[in-house]
């Protein structure tokens, strides 16, 4: 499989995150607005380590190894890292308690997420998706 086809399927899927995503928060529906950015910077940061050529393992937080290859990347989008790092950490510990809530606290999702989770969480899916779809310009279409 080329990597360039499936870093740009990954960011199309990402896209479409950011799309119900949108649908969600005119919604009201908050959680689902968390889990898809979730998803979203999930898929964009899978694509981007998909264009420098690393296997990344599968988990839902793929930050750390961001940073342990760092070098592949080019200077500008090395130096995101760190907040990239923090975005991907934060949503994916919110990631299970987006979809189920916390059983044993009998707290839904609903209870734990508002409209200020959702519009940050959106916030930081866009800004991470333009990051990664940035790096896919530079790196296959110039």
């Amino acid at each position: 499989m080329r990597m360039d086809l499936l870093a740009k399927d990954y960011l199309e899927r990402a896209r479409n995150r950011v799309i119900d995503a949108t649908s969600a928060l005119t919604r009201g529906a908050y959680p689902e607005v968390v889990r898809y950015s979730q998803e979203c910077v999930e898929l964009s940061l899978k694509a981007a380590l998909r264009m420098v050529g690393v296997e990344y393992p599968k988990v839902h937080d793929v930050g750390d190894i961001l940073e342990l290859h760092a070098g592949r990347f080019p200077e500008w989008f090395r130096a995101r890292i760190p907040e990239v790092r923090r975005i991907s950490a934060e949503l994916a510990q919110k990631r299970g308690p987006s979809l189920y809530g916390l059983e044993r606290l009998g707290r839904s999702p609903s209870e734990i997420f508002g409209e200020d989770d959702a519009k940050n969480a959106l916030s930081e899916a866009k800004f991470i998706h333009k990051l990664c779809c940035r790096l896919f310009k530079e790196l296959y279409e110039t």
